[in-house]
């Protein structure tokens, strides 16, 4: 694509509850905090809350993973999502139909590539056998979350970074969770079965989820505060553990291993995950200098990066790309490295570099439209709105790069682009109230039954207009609007 392409009056709006409200089957809103945030499972007024992150090498390592066992369950993986949660507890599940959640803490206690994938196989059979409609019939918790989109930086503000992407805080909302939902031991049996199977089609080994649940086959035995959340919701017993090893070693790839570059991977994601969410000293400990290995100069780049010792950061992260000079997220590192002090002139050709590098990935054009916009140049704020609108083809509903628009229109002095903007915000943020809001001063202000005009108004007939907003649009002749 050479430019991008503007709003086009033929997207019809998503409904307001798009961010998972399926999961619990109720209309969902997020909050979106763009700065050092509360741990995981903080506790408010709402309820305990929670962390997702974005990171684009990350994701890939992980659909990397998945995506074979999606299509050995029939599965189309274009048509799921995957969200990773920032909390030390370890859990997996599936939501909301085709949803699969994967916490850090899971990630970084699976020991092969082979144990994780294991773990995604057994919640692929959930989610192939329909357990989690039949489920949601019951029990139903909301837990309140915090929408983390930007990718490395966010991983940065999850961890506690200072100045890690500014304060910006927005109403508080919350949008739905569900955990598991207790399956029953006849669906747990049943889940482990088509992991197998699975497992099986995708070339892979069933003894990584045996030996992962022989990790923690005692668990049970714990009390509720010492327990992983995973164990609640997947009971192990003995004569579960017993019936996937009696199959899985009699089929034709028991002994399969993990190739080099998958446990390389895995390592490199391992790695990063603790960089970010540890404390710097603890990431320097545990991943010494008198480690040379990848993964470890990588963990110590990011703890310099963290612990704003920006020249050593950077000059590991620059051996790092001699060595790899077409890795993207090793100028990533470099790009926001540099743009969390300042430097944005020097982090705009990394970040650029990045885009060449994977032009696929959203989040690293978003990462590089925010830097030009930093730059505060009439130029540099025209390529950012390219890259964004770019980005935002690929993920619409990313509200931060909804944000980055308006904040883009508003340098430019396009007041009714930014209102649209920042109507599309809200709407992906689930305020209905607010994209309202913004949709109507956008109408007033873009010319009348331009595509962005238009767009406005669907926007604001999705998100519960007002008697006297509905009259407003009916007396303009606005598409859709109901004259009385």
């Amino acid at each position: 694509m050479i430019a991008a392409a503007p709003p086009s009056s033929n997207r019809r709006p998503p409904r307001p509850s798009r961010l998972l409200s399926t999961a619990v089957g109720m209309v969902a809103t997020a909050s979106l905090l763009l700065a050092p945030v509360a741990p995981a499972f903080a506790q408010d007024d709402d309820g305990p809350q929670m962390n997702l992150i974005r990171d684009t090498e990350i994701e890939a390592i992980l659909h990397e993973d998945v995506d074979p066992i999606f299509i050995a369950a029939g599965i189309n993986p274009k048509a799921t999502h995957l969200y990773i949660i920032n909390t030390n507890d370890m859990n997996a599940f599936v939501a909301g139909g085709q949803n699969l959640f994967v916490t850090t803490g899971l990630i970084m206690r699976t020991k092969s590539p082979n144990q994780l994938i294991g773990v995604m196989a057994h919640e692929t059979g959930h989610m192939a056998g329909g357990h989690l409609a039949r489920a949601e019939q019951g029990e139903k918790q909301m837990l309140a979350t915090y929408l983390l989109t930007m990718g490395l930086g966010m991983l940065a503000a999850v961890a506690g970074a200072p100045d890690a992407a500014g304060a910006l805080i927005y109403s508080s909302g919350q949008f739905a969770y569900l955990t598991g939902a207790g399956f029953t031991r006849v669906q747990e049996a049943s889940a482990d079965q088509a992991a197998l199977t699975y497992l099986e089609k995708a070339g892979e080994s069933g003894r990584g989820i045996i030996d992962f649940f022989n990790a923690f086959r005692y668990e049970e035995i714990f009390d509720n505060v010492r327990r992983f959340r995973y164990f609640d919701d997947h009971p192990l017993t003995d004569d579960r553990i017993d019936a996937l090893r009696t199959r899985a070693q009699h089929l034709p790839h028991w002994n399969v291993i993990d190739s080099p570059q998958a446990i390389a991977k895995h390592a490199i994601m391992v790695a990063k995950l603790k960089a970010f969410m540890n404390l710097p000293q603890e990431t320097l400990n545990e991943y010494p200098d008198s480690d040379i290995s990848f993964p470890a100069r990588y963990a110590r780049a990011i703890a310099y990066y963290r612990d704003l010792q920006t020249e050593k950061a950077l000059k590991l992260t620059d051996e790092l790309i001699a060595e790899q000079p077409t890795n993207p997220y090793l100028y990533e590192l470099k790009g926001q490295t540099l743009f969390e002090v300042g430097r944005v002139a020097e982090a705009e050709p990394a970040h650029r570099r990045s885009v060449e590098l994977k032009p696929d990935a959203p989040i690293l054009r978003m990462n590089l439209g925010q830097a030009e916009l930093a730059e505060d140049k009439p130029a540099k704020t025209d390529d950012a709105i390219l890259q964004i609108r770019r980005s935002l083809d690929v993920e619409p509903d990313n509200p931060f790069g909804w944000l980055l628009l308006a904040q883009a229109y508003d340098h430019k002095n396009m007041p009714g682009m930014a209102r649209l903007a920042a109507a599309e915000q809200e709407f992906a943020l689930g305020q209905a109230s607010e994209a309202r809001t913004f949709g109507m001063r956008a109408r007033a202000l873009l010319p009348k039954n331009s595509p962005e005009w238009r767009r406005a108004t669907d926007i604001v007939l999705v998100s519960n207009p007002t008697p006297a907003d509905l009259r407003e649009l009916a007396q303009e002749g606005a598409p859709g609007s109901v004259r009385r």
